[in-house]
């Protein structure tokens, strides 16, 4: 938006006009007395009666990309490390195996764990028949209950012991399972940051797995946004019903470079220090156009402010006691408003003092309005954009009316062909 659009064009015609008189020799016509003595027509422009609206917001805020599901893979078992099995780089599904950490020695421990178990089952199987059997001798008293009672807590020994090496099995079952490192998610792995047949610990980092799609943006609401955006989901919208926008300054050349996503997360408190509400959004990221780590801006479509006057920008000049529009009286003759200017919401400018309901505001070009001036009222569309993009139509013919007024002057001052070489 150009707001200084009127100065500029008023520059114009000075310019234009002094270069007139300079071709014409500054020769002055006089214009007749009974035409300087007619009334000018009233000057068409558009005009709008003042309403209370709503104005979506045309905002955007920074941001870092994150990736919500990223992973850094640890060794869980001691070991050296055999394999690997992926290129840096690559894109990984999950289950995907990646590292070989010495999986025989796990092998020959669930073996061991194993045969353990089954020692433990025989003795178990042992215990029981001589219950039975010291059970069936007490009855016919030839044996002592002592006997008897030793017999059953030898039954329940052997119990614990085949508990016992069932938890020791699964345990080697699971380091001979981490011995191979699989994928915990789908994403693309990073360098590998320990070489094959180097020794690693139970803790030690191997590489890092970022998924791509899709990315989490986390970025700061001015405590205002947060409330306005809070009354849109008071009246009945979801959070993931917020449409949100991802462009990368420096990068993103149009809109098909942008992705869209959605607000999932909107906080529940001001953050005292910055008087800010943290909040997220989520976008599919499927061609892997942007990765984490990368500052965006993140634009939230549907973000308005609620019942506020607002003109057209370019309604807006600058008088001697600062920002003014101008209003028609009941004659509909123009005269000044001075006014207090709030946030700029695309092609609006909100108003915070100075006009009421029912005032009537030039909302087009004011170029050549004057206190005072008879006006022509004509309907406004509500269109904004539309208003300002006639304002930068007109300047733009404007401006090249004058270039070619000056290149006609200038070829007027110079001599013809063939002048020159006489004198």
């Amino acid at each position: 938006m150009k707001k200084m659009i009127h100065s500029r064009r008023a520059s114009l015609v000075t310019l234009v006009a002094a270069l007139a008189l300079s071709a014409c020799g500054q020769e002055q016509t006089e214009a007749p007395q009974q035409g300087a003595q007619q009334e000018a027509p009233p000057h068409k422009v558009e005009v709008a009666e003042m309403e209370r609206q709503d104005i979506p917001l045309d905002k955007s805020y920074p941001s870092l990309l994150r990736s919500d599901g990223e992973v850094t893979l640890v060794a869980r078992v001691n070991g050296f490390l055999e394999e690997r099995h992926f290129e840096p780089g690559q894109l990984v599904e999950e289950g995907d195996r990646l590292y070989t950490i010495e999986p025989d020695l796990y092998q020959a421990t669930v073996n061991q764990r194993e045969a353990d178990l089954q020692s433990a089952r025989a003795q178990l199987a042992r215990a029981q028949r001589d219950a039975q059997r010291f059970e069936q001798l007490l009855s016919q008293n030839s044996v002592s209950r002592q006997q008897y009672d030793q017999a059953l807590a030898d039954q329940r020994v052997a119990q614990a012991s085949v508990a016992q090496a069932e938890a020791a099995l699964t345990s080697a079952n699971l380091d001979l399972g981490y011995s191979q490192v699989t994928a915990p998610v789908s994403g693309m792995i990073g360098l590998s940051q320990v070489n094959v047949g180097n020794l690693v610990t139970s803790g030690t980092e191997l590489a890092t797995i970022t998924p791509l799609d899709p990315l989490e943006v986390r970025f700061q609401l001015p405590q205002r946004d947060a409330f306005e955006l809070r009354r849109q989901l008071s009246d009945g919208d979801d959070t993931s019903d917020i449409r949100a926008k991802l462009s990368i300054p420096g990068v993103s050349g149009g809109s098909d470079s942008e992705l869209e996503g959605h607000l999932d997360f909107l906080g529940s408190r001001v953050d005292s220090g910055t008087s800010t509400v943290q909040a997220s959004a989520t976008f599919e990221n499927p061609d892997a156009t942007v990765l984490p780590g990368q500052f965006v801006r993140v634009r939230i479509e549907g973000l308005k402010r609620f019942d506020v006057m607002a003109v057209p920008e370019i309604a807006v000049t600058q008088g001697l006691m600062g920002p003014q529009v101008f209003v028609l009286d009941d004659e509909h003759k123009a005269r000044e408003q001075t006014i207090s200017l709030g946030e700029v919401a695309g092609p609006w400018q909100l108003i915070r003092e100075g006009l009421e309901p029912g005032d009537r505001v030039i909302v087009g070009d004011p170029a050549g309005i004057e206190p005072g001036m008879t006006i022509d009222p004509q309907p406004f569309s509500g269109d904004a954009e539309e208003v300002v993009e006639e304002a930068e139509q007109e300047e733009a013919q404007e401006e090249q009316e004058a270039a070619q007024e000056m290149e006609a002057a200038a070829a007027d001052g110079q001599p013809a062909e063939g002048e020159e070489g006489a004198q």
